[in-house]
């Protein structure tokens, strides 16, 4: 679980999710030498953020993504449970409101990202809008897109110049100190049935239980697709993909949390040195 090559995709090869496995290879730990495990991590990751926000060089979005029951709340609650707050935040990209759609569809991403010293968490994120619009290409047609009035005008072409705009637009942040850590929570269809069942079948998580995510999951094998031709287009070797096997939550969490100490520690991130002629 800590070998962050394991997981990382940089797009050199190509991406079958259906041969992927969505479980963590090697024999599985049990739940409480894995909460142990994160608990360490989640004091190592407090430490790296209090260097990176008095450093104020870099800004981190930590991106999540991942079909509807993958553990992304979860996730944030366990693994982020540590950073200060002041220098922490989560943004949830949902359906796009009326404002947002009268700007182009990265508006919405560039108003949300992290101060320098900051991290931001995206739940979903700028890869909605080439994920649910490929599976229902009709979203498109009410947004006053140039050249879009149908679903016939919903083009492979279209989805492939958006994948060019995001990889580009990641390359840019990048140039100015924004870093990108992107996760795509890999799970399997049987654990969300078992998933959703639950929310039904424990009166606590009746609250997460939603119709519309029971009829969403008629287009699973569509949105396998969508994913898999994402991470094909937009991972690289500057702004990988992470493909986290994600059917047992505390694993998927533990692997998040491993990797994220891996790539905050390559920043350097450190307290600036006062001179003694500046403490005179």
């Amino acid at each position: 679980m800590n070998d962050e090559k394991t997981y990382r995709f940089n797009g050199t090869t190509q991406l079958k999710l259906a041969k992927s496995s969505t479980k963590v290879a090697g024999t599985p730990l049990d739940h409480e030498e894995i909460k142990a495990q994160l608990a360490d991590n989640v004091c190592q990751l407090a430490e790296l953020q209090g260097k990176l926000f008095a450093q104020a060089q870099y800004g981190v979005v930590i991106l999540l993504q991942g079909m509807d029951a993958a553990g992304k709340d979860s996730l944030i609650r366990h693994v982020m449970s540590g950073l200060n707050p002041s220098g922490t935040g989560v943004v949830s990209f949902k359906q796009p409101t009326t404002n947002e759609l009268a700007h182009d569809y990265l508006w919405r991403v560039s108003a949300a990202l992290p101060r320098r010293g900051s991290i931001q968490v995206f739940n979903r994120s700028q890869y909605e809008d080439v994920l649910i619009s490929r599976v229902h290409p009709e979203i498109l047609t009410t947004q006053h897109l140039p050249g879009i009035s149908q679903v016939a005008d919903v083009t492979d072409e279209l989805f492939k110049e958006r994948y060019q705009d995001i990889a580009n637009y990641e390359s840019y942040l990048a140039h100015n100190g924004i870093i990108l850590l992107k996760f795509f929570l890999h799970y399997s269809k049987a654990e969300q049935k078992r998933r959703f069942e639950k929310r039904i079948e424990v009166p606590d998580k009746n609250w997460k239980f939603s119709a519309a995510d029971i009829k969403e999951r008629a287009y699973w094998d569509d949105y396998q697709t969508a994913y898999e031709e994402m991470l094909n287009h937009t991972a690289t070797k500057a702004n990988p993909w992470y493909v986290v096997p994600s059917d047992s939550k505390w694993e998927s969490r533990l692997v998040t949390s491993n990797i994220l100490i891996n790539r905050l520690s390559a920043l350097q991130p450190a307290y600036p040195t006062v001179s003694d002629a500046e403490k005179q």
